[in-house]
């Protein structure tokens, strides 16, 4: 899987893959697959594109809800009518 995104995600390879862009999602299943081939779980464990497994990381669930919501185009709610 190639990404096509300028400047290009970073590669399944890299200590960053898990920043590349979200191109589908299954909350109900649990996973989303990154655009470098990645899998990522609702419990924080990776599955690269070679096979190989990465553990859950503790407290990173925070951090891929959030990636996950701009992927998705979901924004915080405002409230008063007007943003802080």
């Amino acid at each position: 899987m190639l990404c096509v995104h300028v400047p290009p995600c970073p590669g399944a390879g890299q200590t960053d893959h898990h920043a590349a862009r979200v191109v589908a999602t299954h909350p109900e299943q649990g996973w989303s697959l990154l655009c470098n081939g990645v899998v990522t779980f609702d419990d924080n464990g990776e599955l690269l594109p070679d096979g190989r497994a990465i553990a859950p990381r503790v407290g990173a669930g925070l951090a891929l809800v959030g990636r996950l919501d701009a992927s998705l185009g979901i924004r915080e709610p405002t409230f008063g009518g007007h943003n802080h």
